[in-house]
């Protein structure tokens, strides 16, 4: 067992610390979201990560996005997450690609992917994710903040989870973001992650709803079975 694992036992087993390292996983998006989706996904030991993100680093981004920095304004947030996770974790493989997604380049950048993890902060982006990654197969794990509330959501490749969550003409009136929302957003994306990974039990279809500013918790159907 690689030293580096070992406090991940027994809450996960070595067979299923092996599994990880042979997943491949997309984060799509490396601000807010994806800077701690990154994190957390080099720390737990998957083995390749694909990180895509077309955006730089703006002084709006310094209150919630880990891995932003004052000296890194105006630097690749793609090429940051590839940097941050070579030095947490060098064994895992990177893929960057400096691009934002579009309908000539979504397929292409998830291929090969055993899940996709959704760091995007638009409804037009996640839902041509969706599309793609229903195309390809794969598994979507959703995730959107807006002030203190968090959802998250595993949606399978045959489900229309994001159709129902997002209808026509939909607006994102909330753009506000605190430092703690993202962060426990990514990390239950990512719990949902390496239990799908490792073949765990998980609920698909339904919404996992987090309102920080008043505590509460809350598991919401949506897909029906």
């Amino acid at each position: 067992m690689n030293e580096r694992y070992i406090r991940n036992i027994p809450a996960l087993s070595e067979h299923e610390c092996a599994q990880l390292l042979q997943k491949t996983v997309a984060i799509v998006g490396c601000g807010g979201l994806g800077g701690h989706l990154v994190e957390l996904m080099a720390r737990i030991g998957v083995g390749e990560l694909v990180v895509i993100d077309g955006d730089c680093f703006e002084l709006s981004n310094l209150n919630r996005q880990l891995l932003s920095e004052t000296d890194c304004i105006g630097f690749s947030k793609a090429q940051a997450a590839a940097e941050r996770i070579r030095r947490i974790n060098p064994d895992v493989k990177v893929r960057v690609y400096q691009t934002m997604l579009d309908t000539e380049n979504a397929d292409t950048l998830i291929a090969g992917c055993d899940a996709v993890l959704d760091g995007l902060d638009n409804i037009s982006s996640r839902k041509l994710l969706k599309q793609a990654c229903s195309k390809a197969g794969i598994p979507y794990i959703f995730g959107a903040i807006s002030g203190w509330v968090a959802q998250t959501a595993i949606s399978m490749p045959d489900d229309n989870l994001i159709e129902i969550l997002y209808p026509e003409d939909t607006k994102l009136t909330d753009k506000s973001a605190l430092s703690f929302t993202p962060a426990l957003c990514a990390s239950m994306q990512s719990a949902l992650c390496v239990k799908l990974l490792t073949g765990r039990a998980v609920q698909t279809g339904a919404i996992y709803y987090f309102d920080l500013l008043h505590q509460e918790y809350e598991v919401i159907p949506i897909v029906s079975s």
